[in-house]
């Protein structure tokens, strides 16, 4: 993995899979997985669309199995990093901060809005206290510390987990520049390079955009928060998404694309 841009150009690809957000649901994901290892070549690329943690009670396994997916496919076919692209979630950007809450203004009042958008799931799963953390957010900066470093070491010792954290990507795209990969939207007044955080906290009213958004034609997104009907996959709409509301449902959407926007299959977990 590398860390030198926030972007990603996926070159010569015949076949451009991904996976809409899997919010620790580790069963889902390991019917997409198998199918995965089945059925991908050597010359395909593999996106992972952001939001692999949270929500769900098994954040840490789930994660451990998207790093397996990955180890797995690179030494089948000797890819190189850049073919298999982790974009950065909700999920993932809100975990990322929680590990540095020491340097927050209101650490107790953020652990509580976290919280409430299921990173205490996450925090459940490394083995810590939802309860102590939340005493810990109201005791200063010393203690909040000593929680975050315990944290860290933590995440460190499973393998691959903190290298996920630190080259997360905002958004990849196809040399063609014709589809575009991102969590789950896109201010389109501006440029990828001038973007916010909106890849992963949404543009108002994007789902509703029907032109291309400067030489996109397909852009594919891994969460929508609305319960959105199935026309959002059909093969004329500019946006596709690889996601089902409600999230009680546990399922997991996964598609394929050609580097030119076509969508070739969508499906989701058995």
């Amino acid at each position: 993995m590398d860390n030198i841009s926030n972007f990603v150009e996926l070159k010569k690809s015949s076949k451009i899979w991904a996976i809409g957000s899997i919010h620790s649901n580790l069963k889902s994901f390991s019917s997409i997985k198998k199918y995965i290892l089945k059925n991908f070549e050597e010359t395909d690329k593999l996106i992972f669309l952001g939001n692999v943690i949270g929500l769900g009670d098994n954040s840490k396994e789930t994660l451990t199995s998207v790093i397996d997916l990955r180890f797995n496919l690179m030494s089948k076919f000797k890819l190189k990093p850049e073919s298999i692209v982790f974009l950065r979630g909700a999920q993932e950007e809100m975990f990322t901060k929680l590990l540095q809450l020491q340097l927050a203004p209101n650490p107790a009042e953020i652990i509580e809005w976290m919280f409430d958008h299921g990173v205490n799931k996450t925090i459940s799963s490394y083995g810590f206290s939802v309860n102590e953390l939340k005493n810990i957010a109201s005791s200063g900066t010393m203690n909040i510390s000593k929680f975050t470093s315990n944290l860290n070491k933590v995440v460190q010792n499973n393998p691959g987990h903190t290298q996920y954290f630190l080259n997360l990507k905002h958004a990849a795209y196809s040399h063609t520049k014709k589809i575009l990969f991102v969590n789950r939207g896109v201010d389109i007044t501006r440029p990828l390079s001038a973007q916010n955080d909106c890849f992963w906290w949404g543009f108002q009213n994007f789902s509703r955009i029907q032109n291309p958004y400067k030489t996109f034609l397909k852009i594919v997104r891994g969460y929508e928060s609305e319960h959105l009907n199935k026309l959002e996959i059909s093969k004329d709409s500019v946006i596709c998404t690889l996601f089902k509301q409600p999230l009680s449902n546990k399922s997991i959407l996964c598609g394929i694309f050609t580097e030119n926007g076509e969508i070739l299959d969508i499906f989701e977990n058995k």
